[in-house]
């Protein structure tokens, strides 16, 4: 570019005009400082996008409350991230009175829920080394089977698969691996009186368009015993 700058000024200084070799000179400048203006914007743009992404979404965690009796029960969540949405309103903690039957009254509105719903932004270490490679189109049957096996009532997993399977049942595959050790690390709960029972799920998964062998995790199945405390959620890798 240099060169060529300076052959057609030459050119220019050769066919003595000076007046023209001026306005090109400025031309040059000018077009100079735009490409750097652009070069920063884009630049702080760039930096701008990185902070936003401050992690995975940790979607539509749920908390069910099962009590052997009718119980008051606070419940504070314990997470390594920022929280994006919650239902009911979360101020620190939930105050609910509970029923054996998971009916909620919160505190906080005097309001009746089914579940406490929480989602958040934070980095779920995973590598997906282990877990299972399903079909989209089985993903559902697969669901059903593996989250009944982990202890979650039809009520539960049904719910579980409404909100899960539009993301996932037009995947050519899925990798799907259920967190417990990653998922606990990043978010906890402290739940009074002490559950004698607690079951979370998270799954996450990954759309795949060609088939992966991996090594296949093992399940453990879950019994429910006296106050039973029932969490799903879950994370979509990109």
């Amino acid at each position: 570019m240099c060169i060529t700058i300076r052959i057609n000024m030459i050119k220019l200084l050769g066919s003595g005009g000076p007046d023209l070799v001026k306005k090109y000179i400025y031309i040059s400048i000018g077009l100079l400082v735009l490409v750097i203006v652009l070069s920063i914007i884009l630049l702080s743009n760039n930096i701008e996008d990185e902070d936003e992404d401050t992690g995975d979404e940790n979607l539509k965690p749920v908390i069910y409350l099962y009590p052997e009796k009718e119980s008051d029960i606070i419940v504070k969540i314990n997470y390594k991230g920022n929280l994006t949405c919650t239902y009911p309103k979360y101020n620190d903690s939930w105050k609910v009175h509970a029923e054996p039957n998971g009916k909620l009254i919160n505190y906080e509105d005097g309001k009746e829920y089914s579940y406490l719903y929480w989602e958040g932004m934070c980095d779920l270490d995973c590598r997906l080394n282990k877990g299972f490679v399903v079909e989209g189109y089985k993903t559902a049957e697969f669901l059903q089977e593996k989250l009944s096996y982990m202890g979650l009532k039809p009520k539960e997993y049904n719910e579980f698969i409404v909100f899960w399977l539009p993301k996932m049942e037009q995947n050519k595959y899925n990798l799907i691996y259920f967190a417990k050790e990653e998922y606990g690390e990043i978010a906890s709960l402290t739940i009074n009186p002490k559950p004698d029972s607690i079951q979370r799920i998270h799954m996450v998964f990954k759309a795949l368009n060609e088939y992966k062998c991996i090594d296949q995790q093992i399940l453990e199945p879950f019994e429910r015993h006296g106050f039973t405390v029932i969490e799903w959620g879950g994370t979509e890798i990109d």
